[in-house]
């Protein structure tokens, strides 16, 4: 007879996000509000911190320094979980400014404490693009003046000595910047790897001088760029009708951007096809518009189709679902047989989760709306395009649409994502809560669900504020879904559910990497328990309100639903 392997076994563990069973306090909206333990809280805002962008709940200032409290807090009361979320943010999850002003912020605090061991390192270890030296002093002298510690200087010098190349000077150092390559040499002084750094280095601090020197005979891309800049406005248009404009062209490091300025004029057809063989995957995906407009022949637009919906192109960029609606919406219809082949590829960017999964995609009307102040896909667009992608890739699933009302969107294995996507529709005000399962049968339970949305988001650029009856770091329980296991903690929760804006974001790249432990995990999936919302609609949707504290989380006056699986 069996004693452990018995249908009321259930697994034991601590969810990656805590909060407390009895709620301490209330919600904007009088909901029970429970309070999360601090590196749930960091989490749950890091993954959809934008930086500086407002939300329906929270200014961006209070956003902001909600941000920098929870980091402060953590550097110095748990350094190494802190390190390996930054570390996350900026390499997995692709949130640039979130894990740059948290890693200064938290260099700031532990030297304050006098904690002093890895904080160069985690300085250097967030700097991946040879633009953000300069942001990160930028960041820096802006909050908190031109002293700038020790730790961080070496930090980004370290980072200026990996980053900084003949490329990235010509891309990134322009008279936009307040800090420019030569600024940050001046102010970090960080030493040459070598003789030919040297020599770009001295160029860098002569170029930002203004002394006029000509460019150094050891740097053969600056001295390439150098002759093309010197032709004039009829020689340049001349040099595209070439058959070598393109190897010209590549040899002098000119991106698609420094060619729109360089021909002095419209990009026609032929600027496009010569420069054409620089651009990756993503500048020709934003461009597809622009050809269009500039007459590009079928012929080479047929090449560029074949490149965007190459399936090794698209596994390599990693590049979601999203990205390719964007496009799809924007661009003409040649391209979309191509956007719709590399829309479906990119599936395969999309976790496969195992046993049947409940996906809940939000469609109330806070969510027609940008995703951010320069975005033209909608948040609504995003949710949609990406619950449909989790659902026909999880072995079985069910995939509901919910506002107001709720209703369960039909597919089929093999269906293309846009036609599933076209199925959705708007439904008014949020009542998640209406949208979970009634009790059923141990057979047709879910293992997982999800909600794909985001936190209440106001319209960028309108609503009112109101007062505040909440308290900092408690939720309101108007909708649940999936977090992945956080940072540090080892493992997952055996039924345990939050809201998270950012759960497309964070969902599509688990933590922690591959090789540390997931207990209570089946391929990096965490089992999760669905608890039910609070109040049905949301009262400030409706009233365009927002407070100054967060809306996330889980609360229901302690009365449980029955647990699904």
């Amino acid at each position: 007879m069996a004693k452990f392997n018995r249908a009321t076994a259930a697994a034991v563990g601590r969810g990656p996000v805590v909060s407390e069973s009895v709620a301490s306090g209330q919600t904007f909206e009088g909901a029970p509000g429970h309070r999360r333990d601090a590196r749930s809280e960091l989490f749950l805002l890091a993954v959809a911190n934008m930086v500086g962008e407002d939300t329906f709940y929270e200014r961006a200032h209070e956003r902001d320094l909600r941000y920098r409290e929870l980091v402060a807090r953590l550097a110095v009361d748990d350094f190494d979980w802190l390190r390996g979320l930054l570390g996350w943010l900026r390499r997995d999850a692709g949130l640039r400014s979130a894990s740059l002003a948290g890693a200064l912020e938290a260099v700031r605090a532990r030297l304050a404490a006098r904690r002093h061991g890895g904080n160069r390192q985690l300085v250097a270890s967030v700097l991946l693009r040879p633009d953000e030296p300069g942001e990160a002093l930028a960041y820096w002298t802006g909050r908190y003046g031109r002293a700038v510690p020790k730790p961080v200087k070496r930090g980004i010098a370290d980072a200026a000595v990996r980053l900084y190349t003949e490329r990235s000077l010509l891309k990134y150092d322009t008279e936009s910047r307040a800090f420019r390559f030569g600024d940050v040499l001046d102010l970090t002084h960080p030493v040459a790897a070598d003789a030919r750094q040297g020599l770009l280095f001295r160029h860098a601090l002569d170029r930002r001088h203004r002394r006029g020197d000509p460019v150094p005979e050891g740097l053969a891309t600056l001295r390439a760029r150098a002759a093309l800049t010197r032709l004039a406005p009829e020689e340049r248009r001349a040099l595209l009708l070439r058959a070598d404009a393109a190897e010209r062209l590549a040899e002098a490091g000119m991106t698609w951007e420094a060619v729109a300025g360089w021909v002095q004029g419209p990009m026609d057809a032929a600027a496009w096809r010569a420069v054409l063989p620089s651009m990756g995957s993503m500048a020709r995906l934003r461009n597809l518009r622009n050809f269009d407009e500039a007459g590009l022949s079928d012929e080479t637009a047929e090449q560029v189709a074949e490149s965007l919906a190459d399936p090794a192109e698209v596994a390599r960029s990693r590049r979601l679902p999203m990205r390719y609606l964007a496009a799809h919406r924007a661009a003409g219809p040649r391209w979309a047989p191509a956007l719709e082949r590399a829309l479906q590829v990119s599936l395969g960017n999309v976790p496969a989760l195992p046993g049947r999964t409940l996906v809940l995609v939000d469609r109330s009307a806070s969510m027609f709306f940008g995703l951010s102040g320069r975005s033209t896909l909608r948040a609504a667009d995003a949710a949609a395009v990406f619950g449909a992608a989790l659902a026909l890739r999880a072995e079985r699933a069910d995939l509901v649409q919910f506002g107001t009302t709720h209703q369960p969107v039909r597919f089929r294995k093999g269906d293309p994502l846009l036609r599933v996507v076209e199925r959705f529709g708007d439904l008014g005000g949020t009542n998640t809560a209406q949208a979970l399962p009634r009790p059923r049968p141990r057979r047709h339970r879910h293992r997982r669900a999800g909600v794909a949305g985001r936190p209440r988001g106001r319209p960028h650029g309108g609503g009112a504020r109101s007062g505040c009856r909440s308290t900092p770091g408690t939720s309101p329980g108007t909708a649940t879904g999936t977090v992945p296991p956080a940072p540090g903690t080892g493992t997952s929760s055996p039924d345990r559910t939050t809201r998270s804006s950012a759960w497309s974001r964070s969902s599509r790249r688990g933590w922690p990497p591959a090789g540390r432990g997931r207990r209570g995990t089946e391929n990096g999936a965490a089992r999760w328990e669905l608890r039910p919302g609070g109040p049905g609609r949301s009262r400030g949707e409706e009233r365009g309100q927002r407070s100054s504290t967060p809306s996330s989380g889980t609360a229901n006056g302690g009365r449980p639903l029955p647990r699904t699986r």
